[in-house]
């Protein structure tokens, strides 16, 4: 049977700034029964690199090492998570780029499509404006009638 660490796993991960995340899935994987996992003595330091708030200064976090079981039910749950974490933020939507496009995090032919649809409606709303404005004036005169004889 083939082990692996938990911090060579992490390695793996498509998005390292997602690390922490990652762990806190694994462990709550292990809790619930999905893999086997056991704890090690030592501890390893997650590749995420965190902000602190105020000053400009960064840090990383250190986690306690867990040695598991790789079994095809394990390899298909971090594919799964793998996907989920590289395509989506707990934080709010992922700012369109080029670079998040070439990543994969924003589907180009989605962004097309929502483009192409605001610039249809954008159309016709001027489309019907102009029409409307052109019926009020032909047809829509007020004022004095003429004088009968």
């Amino acid at each position: 049977m083939a082990y692996r660490k938990l911090s060579e796993q992490v390695t793996y991960l498509t998005n390292p700034q997602r690390s922490d995340t990652f762990v806190k899935l694994f462990r709550n994987a292990v809790r619930e029964g999905h893999f086997e996992g056991a704890y090690m003595p030592e501890r390893f330091q997650l590749p995420k690199t965190f902000n602190r708030r105020g000053g400009g200064e960064s840090y990383s976090r250190e986690v306690k090492e867990m040695l598991f079981e790789l079994t095809p039910a394990f390899e298909a749950w971090f594919d799964t998570i793998n996907r989920e974490l590289a395509a989506s933020r707990k934080g709010g939507r992922i700012k369109p780029s080029v670079e998040a496009i070439e990543a994969g995090l924003v589907d180009f032919k989605t962004m097309a499509a929502q483009t192409r649809e605001k610039m249809q409606a954008s159309f016709k709303k001027g489309q019907s404006l102009g029409t409307s404005r052109a019926r009020t004036k032909a047809g829509g005169k007020t004022g004095s009638k003429p004088a009968k004889k």
